[in-house]
């Protein structure tokens, strides 16, 4: 669940919980009241109770919960928990052969290890249940690992999970890296109060939970208090405390969120934001107009609708315990949505006749008609586990044409255009639909960053009437916008009441001029919540000590939480290497190079902790070393068009042009749609006296139409005294800058030059 800092020396990998459970289902269960085998890692934590302490007295809870997903999130492998075909089975995929068979009421995969020959593994647990259900393996080390080949519990055969080429032996990605590692990546949600408990010396764990899977104490919090005031209690009378906090939204989307772990030890009743900081609607993660797009869980896409803004909770649609929704189809949704308007809410009137074909425009019963098919449309990860958008939009095909975003029109009406499902709602609705204020326009230019998408995701960040993940997402959109002047937009963010927002200024800050944080989100590093001081703390890393003045013991403090994320996150690379980046914005060089060797050494094959430590060498004037890290992480990941990049330059700075040379090459040949790389080759050929060569390979790449790649031809042919060849590139660079004087002024001499030949 590790997310990283992107930092501008390297891009950064988001890792993502990838095992999570959906809450809708049933399935057959075992007897609540049966005694599971004995599991090694089960230890009753301090404040817990044996999970089946709760079934004395809550029997009917705990039959209902044994037939959820939830109770299903793990378990030990035997003939009960194991839906796959073990009997000698096998399954091929890339020339990477694996047979599952058992022995002994145990359960073995042969399969490629991560030293790239094949070896036999026992399954140790079963992990999820439907659509799919995995199986973890341990390797050593109190590892335990998730096979990437799972069951398809509905087509009842196995598939593998990965896209692409296979990764190789032992890398991050192969099954046998730290991202299918149990211990690290999945642990916070499968179990009762799982603890990782590694051990960084030896980067060994050894792990422990209340419980094999999510069980009582999971949502309720540890049970020993209300043990102990159930057994002291008057029978005749109710208990006035149970010892137990209260079940609220939050002790769902400790799970069901894409977000970073900041503190170990979260329980029900703790403050979501202390725990964690989720991540915003950024371009890879969400569509523009805020469908999901990458896997993010339920919170994000929630967060953003008028639901949760009017009060709606996970348990007013999902019954507590089975995880079953409360209603069948749309009665589930007129539980509110009624022809009046429900007592409950005060500044919403969710009031409306919706169930009937005058609104959904479909067959009452039919699949059209369903509100969760037009407002909830499904997205499937894991190629098999289709997830419903939970941000209940209104379907926009116009949008879609425009900007590329789904809607549930065409998902249904599969081979029909976004133009034809527009033109249908026309003829519905009348054209008012088109103009209903939508975010995407706001975030679809994120990336372009022109005026007009700056002004429209500073209108978002200042409309209190929208979701406080879309304000905090626009003013960190907004930040990555070169040349836009936003300080003062990101001051008012970090003075908002809503702490997404604040979140959304503090990483905002760490993309304006340093000298200007501090006066702009200072206040931050006092705030109420921890994930705002830890992004605040991150930065104002390169503030001066002497110039926090009465705000250094707030610093202070928000460092420690600093220091607390990066402890909690101690078997994670990305967050040992963003530390690094804090401590040497700090100076502290000894203790950065420290940081950015320790996550070399927990993930050795992710090349971006190696292009970390060799900038950080290229900065502190190491310019050997950093050539050596890069030459070293070459040698394990020769394919990499970044390393190679990167290595260049670090040849170029030891004044080994030819080298450097090469090394640009390999870099445009692996990656030849980056028009950085290009030009830098150019640039280097030209360096070394090569210039016609360098006009030669540009003039290939200039079809492209990249202003860059142009502008540079251009200065060549110049250079070269090439003149019938400058003025068709700036005749090509003014069609894509037409407001640029200078080149219509050099296009005049040009001309003339020419004629007077």
């Amino acid at each position: 669940m590790a997310a990283c800092v992107r930092s501008a020396a390297v891009r950064g990998t988001t890792l993502l919980l990838f095992l999570l459970l959906a809450f809708a289902g049933h399935s057959l269960a075992r007897d609540p009241l049966s005694t599971p085998a004995a599991d090694p890692r089960i230890a009753i934590h301090e404040g817990f109770v044996d999970e089946r302490t709760c079934l004395s007295c809550h029997a009917d809870q705990a039959a209902a919960f044994s037939k959820s997903h939830h109770a299903k999130a793990m378990a030990l492998a035997d003939e009960e928990t194991v839906r796959g075909d073990f009997d000698n089975s096998r399954f091929e995929h890339d020339g990477v052969v694996t047979t599952f068979t058992r022995r002994d009421d145990r359960f073995f995969v042969n399969t490629e290890g991560a030293d790239g020959n094949q070896a036999e593994f026992e399954v140790k647990y079963t992990f999820a249940y439907e659509p799919l259900q995995q199986y973890l393996v341990e390797i050593g080390g109190g590892r335990l690992q998730a096979l990437d080949i799972a069951w398809d519990t509905v087509r009842r055969q196995w598939f593998w999970l990965g896209n692409g080429t296979p990764a190789k032996p032992g890398s991050t990605y192969h099954w046998t890296g730290p991202f299918y590692r149990w211990n690290r990546t999945c642990i916070d949600c499968h179990s009762t109060n799982p603890q990782a408990k590694f051990q960084p010396q030896t980067n060994e764990y050894e792990s422990t939970y209340v419980a094999t899977s999510i069980g009582c104490q999971s949502c309720h919090g540890p049970g020993a208090k209300h043990v102990a005031s159930a057994q002291s209690a008057d029978v005749s009378s109710p208990m006035t405390d149970t010892g137990l906090p209260k079940v609220e939204a939050n002790t769902c989307f400790a799970c069901h969120a894409r977000r970073t772990r900041l503190l170990d030890g979260y329980q029900p009743g703790k403050p979501f934001l202390d725990y964690f900081s989720p991540a915003l609607l950024r371009e890879d993660l969400y569509f523009p107009d805020g469908q999901i797009l990458d896997e993010v869980f339920e919170y994000g896409s929630f967060q953003q609708s008028k639901m949760a803004r009017a009060g709606v909770t996970c348990l007013d649609c999902h019954r507590p315990h089975d995880a079953r929704l409360k209603a069948e189809g749309n009665a589930l949704c007129t539980q509110c949505h009624t022809a009046t308007k429900p007592e409950r809410f005060v500044n919403q009137d969710p009031s409306g006749l919706f169930d009937t074909p005058e609104h959904t425009r479909h067959q009452a019963g039919s699949t059209g008609a369903q509100c969760a098919n037009c407002h909830m449309p499904e997205r499937t990860y894991m190629k098999v586990d289709p997830r419903r958008d939970h941000s209940f939009i209104i379907p926009r095909p116009d949008l879609s044409a425009t900007l590329g975003t789904p809607n549930a029109c065409t998902t249904c009406h599969v081979g029909r255009t976004n133009d034809w499902a527009a033109e249908t709602m026309d003829k519905w609705y009348g054209t008012q639909w088109r103009k209903r204020p939508s975010i995407a326009h706001a975030f679809a230019g994120a990336a372009i960053g022109d005026q007009a998408t700056v002004e429209a995701q500073r209108a978002l960040v200042s409309d209190h009437d929208q979701a406080g993940i879309v304000r905090g997402s626009a003013i960190a959109a907004m930040s990555r916008t070169d040349g836009v002047e936003i300080t003062a937009d990101i001051q008012t963010a970090a003075a908002d009441a809503d702490p997404l927002v604040r979140l959304g200024a503090a990483e905002a800050a760490g993309n304006i001029p340093p000298e200007q944080r501090l006066e702009t989100i200072g206040n931050l590093l006092g705030d109420a919540t921890r994930a705002v001081r830890v992004a605040a703390a991150n930065a104002l890393a390169g503030t001066p000590p002497h110039l926090f003045g009465d705000q250094q013991g707030n610093f202070e403090a928000a460092v420690a939480d600093l220091r607390a994320y990066v402890e909690t996150n101690g078997d994670v690379a990305e967050a040992q290497s963003n530390y690094g980046f804090f401590l040497f914005a700090r100076q502290r060089t000894a203790e950065a190079e420290a940081a950015f060797r320790r996550a070399i050494s927990l993930n050795p094959t992710l090349e971006a902790m190696r292009i970390n430590l060799a900038e950080f060498y290229r900065a502190t004037g190491r310019n050997d070393q950093s050539e050596q890290t890069y030459a070293e992480a070459i040698g394990m990941a020769p394919e990499s068009a970044d390393l190679r990049y990167g290595h260049a330059l670090s040849l170029v700075r030891k004044q080994a042009l030819t080298e450097a040379i090469t090394e640009l090459q390999e870099a445009v040949r692996l990656d030849p749609q980056n028009s950085r790389y290009k030009t830098t080759f150019a640039v280097a050929l030209d360096s070394a006296g090569r210039t016609e060569e360098a006009l030669d390979k540009l003039d290939g790449w200039a079809a492209g139409e990249d202003a860059d790649i142009i502008g540079l031809a251009l200065r060549y042919s110049l250079k070269l005294r090439r003149l019938p060849e400058a003025l068709k590139y700036a005749e090509d660079l003014a069609r894509l800058r037409p407001e640029d004087q200078q080149i219509s002024g050099l296009i005049g001499q040009l001309t003339q030059a020419i004629n007077e030949k």
